[in-house]
C-alpha cells in the first residue's frame, strides 16, 4: 500500500469522529462540521480536507504546495501560497470532486476566515505591485493618441508593425524600441506632421485601399446609399485643398479575368456620399479586353483638405425572388465553389493633390495652430506657444524649459527651408518621436525606500486612467485636475472614471480590451475549410465580430450587469448573420438589437433560442474551433481562462505529442478525447478542459446549431472543475450564473491586467475581492468593476524597486 493510501485509511477515523458519516463519493457533502479547535477555522478545514494530498511527507505534494508547512493561524505570513488556496476554494475546485467534500457552509466559513486574514493584512501593509518604468505606446494607443492630440485619424496598422501579446493583451511587453521600429516611428511622425499641418509635398500623396479577397459584394454595404450593392467605404485624410485622382481596379480570378462581368454594370465614386464620378464597365468579348476592362475607371475631382469618406459602389440591378432563392450560398467570392454573380471592387487608389489651392481649414490645423504669427518677429514666440500646447498634451504633464530646446531647433531648421508651417511640421514630427510621447514613464520618486508602497503621482495617475479607459492620452479636464493635485482623493478619481466612461472614447474598451479578452482579434486569421463550410466569407467574419462588440458596448453604455454578457435571448443581427443563424425577418446590412427569447429561431434551447450570450455567438465559437471541426479542448480552455479565471496548468515537460493514428477516426470527438485522456500525462489538464467544451458541441466550427454529427446525435453533456455536470450551453450558462462572483472576479482580473499593463499577482487578490464585493450590491454592473479598479490600491499605488 502506498504512503498516500495509508494516510487515507488513517484519516477515516478522524473524519468519522468529525461527523463525516456519509460514504466517500463525488457527490458527498458534509452538512455538519465540528467547531474550530485551536488550529482555527482555516487549520481545521485544511487538516480535514487538504493535507492528505498537500503534505511535506510527499516528495512531490499535489500542485507543489505543502499546506502542513504553512501557518494556518497567521495566513499573512505565507500570503502568496494561501491566495492559491483561496482561488481553488472559491471556485470549488478543491477538494477534488472525487474526494469527500465539505458542506457549502464549511466552504464559506473557511473562506471567510482565510480571506478576512489576508485582506486585513493587505489593508495594513499594501503591496500594490509594479509595472515597468518605461512602457511604449502600443499601436492602438499611438493611433488614438494622435487622434486626440491632433484631431487626425490615421491607420496605425499601415504605419507600424503589430505588437507582441502577453497574458492576453498587447500593452504588456512594450518596453523595447528597436532601431527598425524607431525608423517606422520616424516615418510615421513625418507623415502625420505633413497631414496635420497641410504643407505641400514634393509629389502627390498616394493612398491605396484594398478590399479583402473573400468579401461577397452582392448586397448593400452599410455606409453607402440605398440602391447600391457591393464596393466599400474607406476613411481618408486629404493633406490640402486641390485636385485629386481616383483609380479603381476590379477583382480578377487567377486567370486575370474580371470576375462576374457578364453584362454592363455601373460603378460610382462618392466622396462623403456626394457623387464624384460614374462609370460603365462592359462585359469583355475577348481575352485582351479582360486586361483593359477597368482601365478607364479613373477620374479627377476637386476636394478640400481634411477627413473624408471615399465610397465606391455599384448600382444595384433588380433581381427576381426566384433567382435569389435558387442560390445555394450567401458567399460569392470564389471562382470554383461559389463564383461571383456580378463584378466586385478589388482596390481604389486616391492620389493628389495634383493642383493645390492651399492648406485648407482642417480640424487638425485648428487643433495645432492655437495662435498665428502677427509678423516675422512674432514667429518664434508663436511657435513656442504652439509647441507648449502640443507638448503638454503629448507628454501628459506640464512642460519645462528644457522641453523646448530640441523642438525649437527643429522649428528653426524647418523654417529656414520652407517657412513657418514647415517649421511647425518639423517640430511636430520631433515631438511625435520624443521618448516623452512614445513612452509612458513612471520613475520612483527620490528617496522612497526600496520595497515600500507609494501613491502614484497625480500626473502619472491621469495617464493610467486615460490609457485604461480610452487607450489614449488624458484630455484637458483630467490633466488639469492632475496638475492641480486633485486626484489624490479616490472620490475625484471615481468621478473622472464615470465621466470618461460616458465619453465616446471609452469605446476603446470594446474594440481594444474586449477584442483581446474575447479573442475577437483572432477572427482575421481564421478561415474555416471551404470544402466543409463553403458559405463562410469575410462578410460573415465581420458580422461575428460586430455582434459581440455591440453586445459588450450595450452592457457598457447602458451600465448593465456583466452577467448580461452570458444571459441568452438578446443579440445584435444583420441579414447576413441572421441567415447564418437561421433567424427570419431580419433584413438589410444594418445591425439592430433582436430579442430572441421564445421566438424566431429555427432551432431551440430551453431559453427559446440558441443565441444571445457570448457562449452562443459565432465569434467565440469560431475562434475556438479548428478549420475542419470543433475543438472541445480549445473551447473548454477558453471558458476556464476567460469566464472562470482558472486556466489549466501548463503542459508538463517532456510530454510526447499524441499521434493522430493512435485514435480511430471513426470515433466521435468525445470518444477520441476519452482515448487521449487515457494518457496519464494528458489527463490532468484534459479532465479540466474537456467537460466545459463538450457542453458547446451543439455548435459546429462556424457557430451553426446542429443536433447530430456524421449521423450520430450530439452528446452535449458537460461539466465544470467543481464537479457540477449539466447538459448543453444552457446548462453551462446556468452553472456560471449560479455563482456570479466567479465570473465577475475573472472579468475584473482581465480588466486589471489591461489597466495596469502587467499580469495580476497574488498580492492583487485582496483588491480584486474588494472590487467584486462592492459591485455585488448593484448586480455586478460593468461600471462598478471599472470604477473599483480605478480607485483600487494596485491602480493608485506602486511598489518602489
Amino acid at each position: 500500500m502506498t504512503r498516500r493510501g495509508s494516510r487515507r485509511l488513517l484519516a477515516v477515523p478522524v473524519l468519522l469522529a468529525a461527523g463525516a458519516l456519509a460514504a466517500p463519493s463525488p457527490a458527498t457533502a458534509r452538512p455538519d462540521e465540528p467547531p474550530a479547535d485551536g488550529r482555527g477555522e482555516v487549520g481545521r478545514f485544511v487538516g480535514l480536507f487538504c493535507v492528505e494530498c498537500h503534505t511535506r511527507e510527499d516528495q512531490k505534494p499535489a500542485g507543489g504546495l505543502a499546506l502542513d508547512e504553512l501557518d494556518a493561524r497567521d495566513p499573512a505570513r505565507d500570503a502568496k501560497d494561501w491566495e492559491k488556496v483561496v482561488r481553488k476554494l472559491a471556485t470549488r475546485q478543491m477538494p477534488p470532486p472525487s474526494s469527500i467534500r465539505p458542506s457549502e457552509r464549511s466552504f464559506e466559513k473557511a473562506l471567510a476566515a482565510l480571506v478576512g486574514a489576508l485582506d486585513r493584512e493587505a489593508e495594513a501593509h499594501p503591496r500594490p505591485g509594479r509595472a515597468d518604468t518605461f512602457r511604449r505606446l502600443n499601436r492602438t494607443e499611438y493611433q488614438n493618441a494622435v487622434r486626440d492630440l491632433l484631431a487626425l485619424e490615421v491607420d496605425a496598422a499601415a504605419l507600424l508593425p503589430p505588437d507582441e501579446s502577453s497574458r492576453g493583451f498587447d500593452n504588456i511587453t512594450v518596453g523595447d524600441l528597436s532601431p527598425t521600429l524607431l525608423d517606422r516611428y520616424i516615418a510615421a511622425a513625418q507623415r502625420i506632421g505633413r497631414l496635420a499641418v497641410g504643407t505641400a509635398g514634393r509629389s502627390p500623396d498616394v493612398q491605396t485601399f484594398r478590399v479583402r479577397a473573400d468579401i461577397t459584394q452582392e448586397e448593400h454595404v452599410e455606409g453607402l446609399p440605398p440602391g447600391t450593392r457591393g464596393g466599400a467605404v474607406f476613411a481618408c485624410t486629404l493633406p490640402r485643398d486641390g485636385e485629386y485622382e481616383v483609380q479603381l481596379r476590379l477583382a480578377r480570378d487567377r486567370n486575370e479575368h474580371v470576375e462576374g462581368l457578364r453584362r454592363a454594370h455601373e460603378v460610382e465614386v462618392l466622396l462623403d456620399r456626394e457623387r464624384k464620378a460614374i462609370f460603365t464597365v462592359k462585359a469583355p468579348r475577348s481575352e485582351g479586353e479582360h486586361m483593359t476592362a477597368d482601365a478607364h475607371l479613373k477620374a479627377r475631382f476637386h476636394a478640400t483638405a481634411g477627413p473624408h469618406t471615399l465610397g465606391v459602389t455599384f448600382i444595384k440591378e433588380s433581381s427576381s425572388l426566384m433567382e435569389t432563392k435558387r442560390q445555394p450560398y450567401q458567399a460569392h467570392f470564389n471562382t470554383h465553389r461559389h463564383p461571383r454573380q456580378a463584378p466586385a471592387l478589388f482596390q481604389a487608389t486616391l492620389a493628389g493633390p495634383y493642383v493645390s489651392s492651399g492648406h485648407g481649414d482642417t480640424p487638425s490645423r485648428r487643433r495645432v495652430f492655437v495662435r498665428e504669427p502677427a509678423g516675422p518677429g512674432d514667429e518664434e514666440p508663436c511657435a513656442r506657444a504652439i509647441l507648449a500646447a502640443l507638448m503638454r498634451r503629448a507628454y501628459r504633464r506640464p512642460v519645462v524649459e528644457d522641453d523646448f530646446r530640441k523642438p525649437m531647433e527643429l522649428f528653426r531648421s524647418g523654417r529656414a527651408e520652407g517657412g513657418f508651417d514647415a517649421g511647425i511640421e518639423m517640430a511636430l514630427a520631433g515631438v511625435l518621436v520624443s521618448p516623452e510621447f512614445l513612452f509612458r514613464i513612471e520613475p520612483d520618486p527620490p528617496g522612497v525606500p526600496a520595497g515600500s508602497a507609494y501613491r502614484v503621482p497625480d500626473v502619472e495617475l491621469a495617464s493610467r486612467l486615460s490609457f485604461f479607459l480610452w487607450s489614449s492620452i488624458p484630455d484637458d479636464e483630467l490633466l488639469g485636475l492632475a496638475e492641480a493635485g486633485k486626484l489624490a482623493d479616490p472620490e475625484a478619481v471615481a468621478a473622472q472614471a464615470r465621466r470618461m466612461l460616458a465619453d465616446p472614447r471609452s469605446s476603446s474598451l470594446v474594440t481594444n480590451f474586449a477584442a483581446q479578452w474575447l479573442h475577437l482579434r483572432n477572427l482575421d486569421a481564421i478561415t474555416p475549410d471551404l470544402r466543409l463550410f463553403p458559405d463562410f466569407d469575410d462578410n460573415l467574419r465581420q458580422a461575428f465580430r460586430r455582434e459581440t462588440e455591440l453586445l459588450f458596448e450595450d452592457v457598457l453604455r447602458e451600465d448593465r450587469s456583466v452577467l448580461d454578457l452570458i444571459r441568452p435571448g438578446r443579440t445584435y443581427l444583420n441579414e447576413r448573420l441572421a441567415r447564418h443563424y437561421g433567424i427570419p425577418n431580419v433584413l438589410g446590412s444594418r445591425f439592430r438589437p433582436v430579442d430572441l427569447a421564445g421566438a424566431g429561431s429555427q432551432d431551440g434551447a430551453d431559453s427559446g433560442t440558441t443565441r444571445g450570450g457570448l457562449l452562443r455567438q459565432g465569434s467565440v465559437l469560431t475562434v475556438t474551433s479548428y478549420a475542419t471541426r470543433t475543438s472541445p479542448v480549445i473551447r473548454g480552455k477558453w471558458v476556464l481562462e476567460n469566464l472562470l479565471g482558472t486556466p489549466p496548468p501548463p503542459q508538463p515537460a517532456n510530454v510526447p505529442a499524441l499521434k493522430d493514428r493512435t485514435v480511430s477516426a471513426s470515433l466521435s470527438v468525445r470518444d477520441r478525447l476519452a482515448e487521449h485522456r487515457a494518457n496519464v500525462a494528458c489527463a490532468g489538464c484534459h479532465t479540466l478542459m474537456d467537460p466545459p467544451g463538450f457542453s458547446l458541441e451543439n455548435y459546429d466550427a462556424v457557430g451553426r446549431w446542429r443536433s447530430a454529427e456524421d449521423g450520430r446525435p450530439i452528446d452535449a453533456t458537460g461539466g465544470l472543475p467543481d464537479g457540477r455536470s449539466f447538459e448543453g450551453v444552457a446548462g453551462l450558462e446556468r452553472a456560471l450564473m449560479a455563482r456570479p462572483e466567479v465570473f465577475a472576479t475573472a472579468l475584473t482580473e482581465k480588466l486589471l491586467t489591461f489597466a495596469l499593463g502587467r499580469g495580476v499577482e497574488p498580492s492583487d487578490a485582496p483588491a480584486v475581492r474588494k472590487i467584486v464585493r462592492e459591485a455585488r450590491a448593484g448586480g455586478y454592473r460593468l461600471s462598478s468593476l471599472i470604477v473599483g479598479i480605478a480607485t483600487s490600491t494596485p491602480f493608485r499605488m506602486r511598489s518602489a524597486r
